[in-house]
C-alpha cells in the first residue's frame, strides 16, 4: 500500500470509504483467468447457439460442463491478493462435487468439502440463507463471503464425482493487493458419521497445529431417533488440552443460538441470522416434529468470537437424546459437519476422503 491507503483486506462498512491501491478482478466462464480487459471475449461455450444472431459479447460461455470423475480448474491466481466473495450454482447433487482450495502452492488442499456443505446447505434442498458469511438465494444459489487472503498462489478446483455431466456455473470475486505478514489461512474440512457409533462423539475437526483461529461450524443433523436430539455439548480442546475441554458448550441448540429445543408452539422454528441458523428443517411426515428420520441444517459463524488457538485444536460434538426415566440416551445419528478456520501454513493433513457412496444423501 502506498501513501496512506488500504490495501483493501478486511473492508466494512466503517472504512469503505478508504481508498485502496488494490486492483479488482474476477474469474468466471467468461473471464476463466481473470485477466484485466479479458472478459465477453468466448467465441464458443455453452451459449454460442443462444447467442448465434448477436454475436460474441453476447453470453457465449456462461458455464462450464465438467465430465463423470473429472476435476475442473476454476480459478489458478498468482499473488499477492484475497478472495472476496464466491458465487456457485450447479445442476448436479451438491453433495457430490468436492470443492478444493489450495494455498501458495502447496499440493495439500486447505479446503476439501462438498459443494453444498460448504454452503451450509448439506441435504442438497433449498433452504434460504442470509448470514454475514454464507448467503443461499433463490434457487441453490450459493454465496460465500469469508475473506481468504493470500501471498503467493491460490488455486481451486472442483471434482465431479456423479455419473452425469455436471453444469457448473461460477465467478470468483478477488482482488490482488499486499497481504500482512501474519494473515492466515482459510481452511474448512468436511467430516460424517453415518452412523455415530453408539457412545461415541462426532469428530468436527483434530489434527490441527500451528496458530490460528476457529471460525465456523455446518452441519447436516440426520436423526435416527424418535424424540429430541441435542442435548449433545460442543466441545474445543485447545493448546494441550486432553481429556478436558477449554470451552464446552450446554447443548447443541444452546451452540447454533437457539433454545429449548429450536420449537415454538411446540413446533421446529426454522430460521437465519448474520452469525446462526438452522435453515433447513424437513420432517418425514410434514408435521410431527418428533419422527425419526427428520433433517436438519444449520450454522454458526465465530465472526465476532473466534475461537483462538496456538499450538493445536480439536472439536468435537456428542449426540444426545432422552430414554425412560429422564436419563440421557446416545444417538447414533448421521451427521455431517464442515469446520471453518484461519491458520499458518502447512495445511494439516486431512483425513481420508468420503467416496460417493459414503457422501450420499438417501
Amino acid at each position: 500500500m502506498t501513501d496512506g491507503h488500504s490495501s483493501g483486506l478486511g473492508t466494512h462498512l466503517g472504512n469503505l470509504y478508504r481508498l485502496s491501491d488494490a486492483r479488482s478482478r474476477s474469474i468466471s466462464a467468461e473471464n476463466p483467468t481473470g485477466e484485466k480487459g479479458g472478459g465477453a471475449r468466448a467465441t464458443t461455450g455453452m451459449g454460442a447457439d443462444a447467442a448465434r444472431d448477436l454475436g460474441p459479447g453476447w453470453k457465449i460461455s456462461p458455464c462450464v460442463s465438467i465430465s463423470p470423475g473429472a476435476t475442473f480448474e476454476v480459478a489458478d491466481i498468482a499473488g499477492p491478493g484475497s478472495i472476496q466473495q464466491i458465487w456457485m450454482t450447479t445442476t448436479a447433487p451438491t453433495r457430490l462435487l468436492t470443492l478444493r482450495i489450495y494455498w501458495d502452492g502447496s499440493d495439500r488442499p486447505s479446503v476439501e468439502v462438498p459443494l453444498g456443505d460448504f454452503f451450509a446447505s448439506g441435504w442438497g434442498t433449498f433452504a434460504q440463507i442470509s448470514s454475514l458469511a454464507v448467503c443461499v438465494n433463490p434457487a441453490n444459489g450459493f454465496n460465500a463471503y469469508w475473506e481468504m487472503p493470500f501471498q503467493a498462489r491460490c488455486r481451486i478446483t472442483v471434482e465431479n464425482l456423479t455419473s452425469d455431466d455436471a453444469i457448473f456455473f461460477y465467478q470468483i470475486n478477488y482482488q490482488l493487493t499486499e497481504v500482512p505478514a501474519d494473515a492466515g489461512y482459510f481452511h474448512a474440512q468436511f467430516r460424517r458419521s453415518n452412523p455415530l457409533p453408539y457412545r461415541e462423539v462426532h469428530t468436527i475437526l483434530d489434527g490441527v497445529t500451528g496458530q490460528g483461529h476457529y471460525v465456523g461450524t455446518a452441519m447436516a443433523w440426520g436423526v435416527r431417533n424418535d424424540g429430541w436430539w441435542g442435548e449433545g455439548e460442543v466441545k474445543f480442546y485447545l493448546d494441550g488440552d486432553a481429556e478436558h475441554p477449554t470451552i464446552c458448550g450446554t447443548g447443541t441448540e444452546d451452540y447454533f443460538g437457539g433454545a429449548w429445543c429450536f420449537h415454538v408452539n411446540g413446533r421446529y422454528q426454522a430460521y437465519t441470522t448474520p452469525y446462526a441458523g438452522m435453515p433447513t428443517v424437513l420432517l418425514p411426515d410434514g408435521s410431527d416434529p418428533n419422527r425419526t428420520q427428520s433433517r436438519f441444517g444449520l450454522y454458526r459463524w465465530h465472526v465476532t468470537d473466534p475461537v483462538r488457538f496456538s499450538s493445536d485444536l480439536r472439536v468435537t460434538t456428542q449426540a444426545l437424546g432422552w430414554r425412560r426415566g429422564s436419563r440421557y440416551l446416545p444417538l447414533t445419528d448421521d451427521i455431517a459437519s464442515v469446520a471453518f478456520w484461519y491458520q499458518t501454513l502447512p495445511a494439516p493433513q486431512f483425513p481420508d476422503y468420503p467416496d460417493p457412496d459414503q457422501l450420499e444423501v438417501i
